[in-house]
């Protein structure tokens, strides 16, 4: 069997759905040896994505969200002879003569249209002709099959959940060794609540900054915070609250973070915040519960999915019970310490080995 990935996509970010193709890339090289992997990259991207014999690399010239993508990539894919196509990043191209897959992470986009920009509604709106066109669907939690069901009709034989998982490179380390780190890093020498993701609407830092600002008036709290991402888009908010908050020399915005001063982070902050509206799986929390720091996250989408009861979850739009939750992973050490088994237990259950598997089993059975 010939399988195609699109791997267009790792050559302009990492983060998000570029770290769900490389591990997904990883986890097949390990449990697969007997078929063909043409792995598709960017002709810019120079780097090399798997290394086992089955797998090799191809250069497309298409670029990835490209407003001509349906018109030139099928031209350069069919070319190919694929059994199978896998489009990790939503939209397959839609003349192909392959039977396709393609992975949902989220439907934010349909749900909270504002929060994008016009390229990515432009981008993201065919999402309907996707499902139409797919012969599969992957969705990275139970969530967001009940949404791509509900919201785009997408009969429920044809879509299969397929978790994601923290890398290996996310587990325990000495303390003081990582705070020491980031510290020379960083120039984070205090402790420090930490919040890892895009700026952008979805991830609801506006309310995270808000509960920020009255745990250092009402509960006294010397933690700092720290955002590590990348700006997104509309997160100019983000900034002005900032300012109008008087948090600038509380808050550290360490923007886009090399994946590999990640573990550092994770091990050596206080605890983890994500308070997203939104999130169709909420890697951060899973990487952060397998480093043994526990995790504050929301009770919306995926988030009490991945979580469980391995960490504490509030209402986003409640700022106050967010300040509170935070505070009691602050201070009470009897709290902390069942949350860090539990989510060291709790991440355990995720394994990208199993991801893949599942994922060829999908590939298998379209091909036969």
């Amino acid at each position: 069997m010939r399988i195609g990935i699109d791997a267009r996509t790792t050559y302009y970010r990492k983060a998000g759905i570029g770290q769900y193709i490389l591990r997904l890339i990883e986890g097949l090289a390990e449990v697969d040896s007997r078929n063909e992997y043409l792995i598709l990259q960017s002709r810019k991207d120079k780097d090399i994505l798997a290394h086992g014999s089955n797998f090799k690399r191809v250069s497309l010239w298409t670029p990835s969200h490209h407003r001509l993508e349906q018109f030139t990539l099928p031209l350069e894919i069919n070319r190919l002879n694929l059994d199978v196509l896998h489009s990790p990043d939503f939209i397959p191209p839609f003349r192909c003569s392959c039977k396709s897959v393609i992975t949902i992470h989220d439907l934010a986009f349909l749900l909270y249209p504002h929060f994008l920009t016009r390229e990515s509604a432009r981008y993201y709106g065919q999402i309907d002709q996707a499902v139409i066109h797919a012969d599969h669907i992957i969705a990275v939690s139970e969530a967001t099959k009940r949404d791509a069901i509900r919201l785009l009709g997408v009969p429920e034989r044809k879509i299969t959940v397929i978790y994601e998982a923290a890398s290996p490179i996310y587990h325990p380390l000495d303390k003081e060794e990582a705070r020491r780190k980031v510290g020379e890093r960083y120039g984070l020498n205090d402790d420090f609540i930490l919040f890892v993701g895009t700026i952008e609407p979805r991830k609801n830092l506006p309310t995270l900054l808000r509960a920020y600002r009255q745990l250092l008036d009402d509960y006294r709290v010397e933690a700092n915070l720290v955002v590590a991402g990348r700006r997104g888009w509309l997160f100019e908010e983000v900034f002005e609250l900032t300012d109008e908050l008087r948090l600038t020399e509380r808050v550290h915005f360490l923007g886009r973070v090399p994946v590999g001063d990640l573990p550092y982070l994770y091990n050596a902050a206080q605890l983890l915040v994500l308070p997203s509206f939104y999130e169709g799986f909420g890697l951060p929390p899973l990487e952060a519960m397998a480093c043994g720091t526990p995790v504050v996250v929301s009770n919306v989408s995926s988030l009490p999915e991945v979580v469980g009861d391995a960490g504490l979850l509030v209402d986003p739009e409640d700022a106050p019970g967010l300040a509170v939750a935070i505070w009691r992973v602050l201070t009470d050490e009897e709290l902390r310490v069942e949350l860090v088994g539990k989510g060291l237990k709790r991440a355990k259950c995720f394994s990208w080995e199993k991801a893949a598997r599942r994922t060829l089993e999908i590939y298998l059975r379209l091909a036969e």
